[in-house]
């Protein structure tokens, strides 16, 4: 996992021309005004997922790993701890669904790692990095987060 600033992140990773494509839609001035969903950008080898949410007071996150992509997830607005642990070490309660690329579990306490993502930071997922996403910070708040989906 890396975690970073925009303004930062094309020194932390690879470049590849899927990534550029991501970080590009990221970098769009009307991100606030996209409606919720999913936006297709490169057919299945690069979408965005659009979300609104309030934050999640938790004691024991839920985990979840993908397989086929690597996930961006990009906060536009609010703030959210987001867990991390290797994908092997998470106790899995929900197997792995090839249909919907994603897997769930537990990761015990002590076992995960939280790390806090304000707006204008992001963090870059692989498939061996476990996420548990949504965790409030304190009170719970609301968030507006673009999760980029790019093609492992």
């Amino acid at each position: 996992m890396i975690v970073s600033d925009m303004i930062h992140i094309e020194r932390q990773i690879s470049l590849t021309s899927h990534m550029k494509k991501a970080l590009s839609f990221l970098r769009r001035q009307d991100l606030r005004s996209l409606a919720d969903g999913k936006v297709e950008i490169e057919e299945d080898r690069i979408f965005a997922i659009v979300q609104r949410y309030e934050t999640i007071a938790i004691h024991v996150p839920k985990f979840e790993y993908h397989r086929k992509y690597i996930d961006i997830q990009y906060i536009v607005s609010g703030e959210e701890i987001i867990g991390w642990t290797q994908a092997e070490r998470m106790t899995i309660v929900e197997q792995y669904n090839v249909d919907k690329d994603i897997c769930f579990g537990e990761a015990p306490a002590g076992k995960w790692t939280p790390v806090l993502l304000q707006a204008g930071q992001l963090a870059v997922l692989w498939p061996e990095d476990s996420h548990a996403p949504k965790i409030s910070p304190g009170v719970p708040a609301p968030v507006m987060k673009i999760v980029m989906k790019v093609k492992a």
